[in-house]
This record gives structure tokens, C-alpha cells and sequence, in this order.
């Protein structure tokens, strides 16, 4: 049986490998193209783009929802989203301050 051992690693680094998850899929990059496009949007308009049925391009949201990378409004049938821009600077800087440190680490090897 497979022991999960993600807590023996910083939270820090947990929440960047949880950022890096939530963006590994086209679909998921493609939708943040849009909203940044259109500031906010409609469910519907983003499935119009797409070339998914709206119950995965659903799915997509909500994964980008749950890792804060996107808020998100229900009115009725309606569901508005747009981009949570705070998560945004806090993980470019992260990411910004991680690759720094590798490259100044490791400047010399090859």
C-alpha cells in the first residue's frame, strides 16, 4: 500500500506544486486565456470557445477554482469567473524567488 507523504514536504512547496497542478492541463490555460480577455465570464461563453462539452470544461473551473486561481459567482443557472489576480502575483513571485535559487545554485553544472 502506497504511504502519501506529501506533508514531509514545506507547505510552501506543496502550494507551488498545487499551483503547477491546477495549470497542467491546455484546456485549464486556454480558459484563463479567455477570462483575462474578457475580464470576467459566463460558463456558456467559455464552452462556446472551447472545443469541450460544458460538463468538462466545468470540471476545469472547478479545479482551477479550488486552487484559488480563479472566484467564482452562482446567480441561478448562471456561473460567472474570473481571475483571482492576488494568487497570481503571490505564485509569480514564489516561482520567481524558487527559480533564482535553483539557477543560482546550480549556475555552473553542464
Amino acid at each position: 500500500m502506497a504511504i502519501h507523504k506529501k506533508e514531509e514536504f514545506s507547505q510552501k512547496e506543496q502550494d507551488l506544486a498545487a499551483f503547477a497542478k491546477a495549470l497542467s492541463h491546455p484546456a485549464r490555460i486556454a480558459i484563463l486565456k479567455i477570462l483575462a480577455q474578457k475580464n470576467e465570464c459566463i460558463c456558456g461563453e467559455i464552452v462556446d470557445v472551447l472545443p469541450l462539452a460544458q460538463s468538462t470544461v466545468s470540471q476545469h473551473l472547478k479545479e482551477l477554482k479550488n486552487a484559488g486561481l480563479i472566484d467564482g459567482t452562482i446567480d441561478g443557472p448562471r456561473s460567472c469567473y474570473c481571475i483571482n489576480w492576488k494568487a497570481f502575483e503571490k505564485f509569480n513571485s514564489e516561482f520567481g524567488f524558487l527559480f533564482e535559487k535553483l539557477k543560482t545554485t546550480n549556475a555552473k553544472c553542464c
